[in-house]
């Protein structure tokens, strides 16, 4: 193994991930469409939704259990090529 494909995350772990973009009805199922493909076997997700103070934004943290790096990076890629999510963390 090289030292870059070591990870400090020990797997499976439970994981945050928080996706941010304009406020819109459908934003939040975007985000647990995007997981839930990555992640069938999470039965229910642990979902935190926070609307901005002018209510034009709105972030949402789900906290998966995450079973590997690649499952993680295939979220985040999908997260961050949707034109309706603004930012993934």
């Amino acid at each position: 193994m090289t030292h870059s494909d070591e990870s400090l995350i020990e797997y499976p772990c439970d994981f945050p991930i928080k996706a941010m973009g304009l406020a819109s009805e459908d934003i939040e199922a975007i985000f647990t469409g995007i997981v839930r493909r990555h992640l069938p076997h999470q039965q229910g997700l642990q979902i935190k939704r926070k609307d901005s103070k002018n209510g034009k934004y709105i972030s949402i943290t789900i906290i998966l259990e995450a079973q590997n790096r690649e499952q993680l990076d295939n979220v985040y890629r999908e997260l961050s090529a949707h034109d309706k999510i603004l930012m993934a963390l």
